[in-house]
């Protein structure tokens, strides 16, 4: 689907982005491990997340809708079922790294996992080798690659630094660890989202956190709470923050968003280039806490001129899904933004530095990829022009905010690929107009 998004006079009133995409899959997958049910309420009915659900019930887990929420009733830590067909994870790279960590414990039992065709470009290496390193055998398509097979096997606990700073890696370790004999510990880099860990200490899991060490041990069950809430998505919200930023005149105010600290590297990297942003963001846990809950917070926008800035490698973790609308934002600020430190832009559902270069300057603006991020020249404004998302959500969603500040307006090809995480978004958009 196609759509031509006009400059917009300017946005105002209230809005609350959809449920977060990240908890939303990590919370099912926990609650298919469980014992006992588990009701989750406001969960993400996107394409990603549905995905999810479907494997979850492949193997073994009852799903029901009820009035109030999601009910799970899960199969246990050790008796996830083997399909009878592949697990189709469709566009959800979430879900093909998390899973194989839970399914590489399940001894006597094979799996085999596979996607899209986005999916079958992603490599899955980085996830591979520290479950093979536990014991796990994994089979993949040209040693990298989907449709991979998992046998399940008996795991060994490790000690781990991560390459670079991955949440999706470091819970896929994680959930193998809960199977493992000894505990395992796994260094990171860079602090990077903590949503796992969170739903983990909730479920009676044994964690230490040293530094940048996270140690997790083995346990022979998850008790999860009985309700899980799943906040608002502050990735998803960040593209309507941004819109707010961009259209002058604007005023917009985000209810019931996440404002976990590992989420708000785009809210603080905003404010920095100027723009007026109010909330209640998390601060950063003591030394050796790991939060339970997740904190929520209105988020009170009103458009602003910008400034240039430069993100370094340590901020790209804490704002990895939204340095797309960096880019965007530095096209409206007067002089050079760079983007350092974000080569995992280029193993998303599409190469998003090489995407969100291309996007800037068909549009009229003026950015280079290099090799592990991007430079703008910003000249204050934005022409217009023509967007293809090539099936990644967050480009599609990138082009509608352009639209909205643009000179003469974008036309988004393939926009309904926004419904991969954010299904109403243009609606929402249209509402505030």
């Amino acid at each position: 689907m196609n759509a031509l998004i006009e400059p917009a006079e300017r946005l105002k009133g209230k809005l609350t982005a959809p449920a977060d995409k990240s908890i939303s899959h990590r919370a099912a997958i926990l609650a298919a491990m469980a014992d006992e049910p588990v009701l989750i309420t406001n969960y993400l009915e996107a394409a990603d997340t549905l995905s999810t659900l479907e494997a979850v019930q492949q193997l073994g887990a009852l799903v029901e809708r009820r009035a109030e929420g999601l009910m799970i009733r899960g199969v246990g830590l050790r008796n996830a079922q083997s399909p009878d067909k592949p697990i189709d994870v469709g566009n959800a790279g979430t879900l093909i790294r998390l899973l194989p960590g839970w399914l590489a414990g399940q001894q006597g039992s094979s799996f085999e996992l596979d996607g899209d065709a986005s999916i079958r470009r992603r490599p899955i290496d980085r996830v591979a080798e520290p479950l093979r390193l536990m014991g796990a055998r994994i089979d993949a398509t040209d040693e990298s690659f989907a449709p991979f097979s998992v046998e399940g096997a008996p795991l060994t606990g490790i000690d781990y630094r991560l390459p670079v700073a991955s949440a999706q890696v470091k819970s896929c370790i994680a959930l193998a660890a809960l199977l493992a004999e000894g505990p395992t510990t796994i260094t990171e880099p860079d602090p990077s989202r903590d949503h796992t860990e969170r739903l983990l200490v909730q479920a009676g899991v044994k964690i230490e956190r040293e530094g940048d060490r996270l140690t997790v041990f083995p346990t022979d069950e998850l008790t999860l709470p009985d309700e899980i809430m799943i906040p608002s998505d502050a990735s998803s919200a960040a593209f309507a923050i941004a819109a707010a930023v961009l259209v002058p005149g604007s005023r917009l105010l985000v209810e019931n968003c996440s404002v976990n600290w590992t989420r708000s590297g785009f809210i603080e990297i905003a404010k920095r280039m100027g723009a007026v942003i109010v909330t209640d963001l998390e601060s950063r846990p003591k030394e050796g806490v790991i939060p339970q809950d997740e904190p929520v917070s209105d988020v009170d926008v009103t458009a602003g001129p910008l400034k240039p800035t430069t993100v370094t490698a340590t901020e790209v973790p804490l704002a990895v899904d939204e340095l797309p609308l960096i880019g965007l934002m530095a096209c409206f600020a007067e002089g050079e933004t760079r983007v350092e430190g974000a080569g995992e832009l280029r193993l998303k559902e599409s190469d998003r530095i090489s995407a969100v270069v291309k996007v800037l300057n068909d549009l009229g603006g003026e950015a280079e990829a290099t090799a592990d991020g991007f430079v703008v020249n910003g000249h204050g404004f934005l022409r217009g022009g023509t967007v293809d998302s090539e099936g990644d959500h967050r480009i599609a969603m990138l082009g509608v905010v352009a639209g909205l500040a643009s000179r003469e307006g974008v036309e988004v090809r393939g926009v309904d690929a926004a419904a991969v995480s954010y299904p109403s978004f243009l609606d929402d958009i249209a509402a505030l107009r």
